[in-house]
C-alpha cells in the first residue's frame, strides 16, 4: 500500500514508520519504500523493518524501472509479506521541472505505476466536518488513483474522533485508524529535515518502537493488510543489478564512506558496484584512521559533514590518506557531502584538501531536480552522458566549478569538479537510472589497481 497525505507535515512519515514497525512486530516481513529522492525517511523505515528502505523516484530512474525496483525491494534479501510505500509531499505534488508534466514523480504517479491502493493520512488537528470535503476531493480528483482508506492523525479527544468518523461515513472511504496527538512522537529535525536514524541510534530505535506501539493501538492493522492484498500482481520482473552491468576482472576494492557523517546513499549504487565486480568495504571518516588496505577507489556520498566538521577535521590521518589516494590518480566519486569532505576547508576547518575549494554553511536551501550533462570525460561518465539527479543542501562552494567541471545544467551552467581521478559535485544520483556509471567507475578502479600493483613491483 501507499501512504500519502494532502500535504507535507501531515504526519505520513510517522504513520508509515509506525505501520512498518507494527506489522514487523506482528511477525510479518515488511518491504519499506519511499517515493522521491529523500534519504532520511528510508533510514527510519529500514530501522523499523530490519531491511533497507528503498526509494522509488521516476525522475531519478525512469518510470519504467519503478515496478522492477519495487519488486527488488520486495524480494531481496528475502520475500516480504507486505510492502509499505511512503509518499512525498502532497499526493499529487510532483517534479517542478519544465521537461515533465505536472504530477510527474508524485506519489499518485508511483501509486499508478504500482497499481497500489492509497492510505491517506489526514492531519485532523484543526478539522471537524470539513474533513469529509477534503477526503472526497482527494478520492475523486483522479479516478486512476484508488483511495482505499484514511488514517486520521493528531486527533484531540474521543468526541473529536466521533465527529470525524461521522463526517467521513458519507464520504465512502473507510477510516482505518485515528491517532491521537502525542508530542513525544516527534523526531528531532535540523536544517535538511529529520535527524538521520543512523545518527540517533538508541533514540531512533526508541522513537520507532513507540511509533509502532501507537499505530498498533490506533490503526486497524487487519483492515490495512486486507487493503494491501487488493493490489493486483505487477507485470514486471524484479530489478537485477547483475543484468545491468557486466563484471570487471580483478575485483578492485572500493571503499564507501559511512558512519554518522555520511548516511545518505541509495542501496542500488552499492549493489551495482558489487555486480560490476567490485569488493565494497565501508570506511567511517569519523573513526577510521586509514582507508582499508588495498583500496583502489573511493565513493563519498551524502550526509551531514557540516554537523561533524570538527571531528572530521581532527581525523588528520584519514584526511591525509584520502589526499594521497587522490594524488596517485585513484578514482574518487564524491557527491554533495563528499564534495565538502574533499574540499580545502569546511566552515573554516581543514578537510582533505583534494580540491582547492572553500565550503561553508549558508542560509539558503538549494533544492530541486536537475537534468545534467557530463561536461567532459571522467571516471564516472563519458562526456555528453545525460543523467537526472537532485540537489539538496544549504552549503556553498567557492568556486562552484573547476576548470574541468563535472556537469552542465540550466540555469546553473558549469558545476562540480573533475581533476585526475576525482569526480566531485553537489548532484545526487541513483545509479540505477544510469547503470553505466557504476560499470565505468569499477573499470577505472580496476585499471588504477593494476597500475598501482605494477608500480609497486618495479
Amino acid at each position: 500500500m501507499v501512504v500519502a497525505a494532502p500535504s507535507s507535515n501531515a504526519g505520513k512519515t510517522s504513520i508509515a514508520t509506525g505501520l512498518i514497525a507494527a506489522l514487523t512486530a506482528r511477525g510479518l516481513t515488511v518491504s519499506p519504500h519511499k517515493v522521491g529522492p529523500d534519504y532520511i525517511d528510508p533510514g527510519y523505515h529500514g530501522l523499523a523493518a530490519g531491511r533497507p528502505g528503498r526509494n522509488l523516484d521516476p525522475w531519478l530512474v525512469g518510470e519504467e524501472r519503478i515496478a522492477p525496483l519495487f519488486l527488488r525491494g520486495a524480494v531481496h534479501p528475502q520475500p516480504a509479506d507486505v510492502a509499505v510505500v511512503e509518499g512525498v509531499m502532497g499526493l499529487f505534488d510532483g517534479a517542478a521541472h519544465p521537461s515533465v508534466e505536472p504530477g510527474y514523480a508524485s506519489t499518485a504517479h508511483v501509486a499508478r505505476l504500482l497499481r497500489a491502493p492509497v492510505v491517506l493520512v489526514v492531519d485532523a488537528a484543526s478539522q471537524a466536518h470539513s474533513v469529509a470535503a477534503l477526503v472526497h476531493g482527494f478520492a475523486t480528483f483522479d479516478p486512476s488513483v484508488r483511495l482505499g482508506g484514511v488514517v486520521l492523525n493528531r486527533v484531540g479527544t474521543d468526541r473529536h474522533e466521533t465527529i470525524l468518523r461521522e463526517a467521513l461515513g458519507a464520504a465512502g472511504v473507510p477510516v482505518l485508524g485515528a491517532v491521537r496527538r502525542d508530542d513525544r512522537l516527534h523526531t528531532p529535525s535540523r536544517h535538511l529535515g529529520l535527524v538521520p536514524a543512523a545518527e540517533r541510534s538508541a533514540a531512533a530505535v526508541d522513537t520507532v518502537r513507540r511509533l509502532g506501539e501507537v499505530v498498533a493501538g490506533s490503526v486497524d492493522l487487519a483492515a490495512v493488510l486486507a487493503l494491501a492484498r487488493t493490489a493486483p500482481p505487477l507485470d514486471a520482473a524484479a530489478w537485477n543489478p547483475t543484468v545491468e552491468v557486466p563484471p570487471v576482472a580483478g575485483r578492485p576494492r572500493i571503499a564507501v564512506a559511512g558512519g554518522p557523517a555520511f548516511t545518505f546513499g541509495y542501496a542500488e549504487n552499492t549493489e551495482l558496484l558489487e555486480a560490476a565486480g567490485a569488493e565494497v568495504v565501508t570506511v567511517d571518516p569519523l573513526r577510521d584512521e586509514t582507508l582499508p588496505e588495498g583500496t583502489a577507489g573511493l565513493v563519498v556520498g551524502g550526509g551531514f559533514p557540516e554537523v561533524h566538521a570538527a571531528d572530521l577535521s581532527a581525523n588528520g590521518a584519514l584526511r591525509a590518506d584520502v589526499a594521497a589516494l587522490a594524488a596517485r590518480g585513484a578514482p574518487i566519486a564524491a557527491e554533495c557531502a563528499g564534495l565538502l569532505y574533499l574540499a580545502r576547508e569546511l566552515d573554516g576547518v581543514p578537510m582533505c584538501g583534494v580540491l582547492d575549494v572553500a565550503t561553508a554553511m549558508g542560509g539558503r536551501l538549494t533544492l530541486g531536480y536537475r537534468a545534467a550533462v557530463a561536461a567532459g570525460d571522467s571516471v564516472l561518465a563519458a562526456a555528453g552522458t545525460r543523467v537526472r539527479g537532485h540537489e539538496f543542501h544549504r552549503t556553498t562552494a567557492e568556486p562552484g566549478a573547476g576548470p574541468a567541471p563535472a556537469w552542465h545544467w540550466a540555469p546553473a551552467g558549469a558545476e562540480g569538479f573533475v581533476r585526475g581521478g576525482v569526480h566531485a559535485s553537489y548532484l545526487h544520483l541513483n545509479w540505477a537510472g544510469s547503470p553505466s556509471l557504476a560499470g565505468r567507475f569499477v573499470t577505472a578502479c580496476a585499471t588504477a589497481d593494476r597500475s598501482e600493483h605494477a608500480r609497486a613491483h618495479r
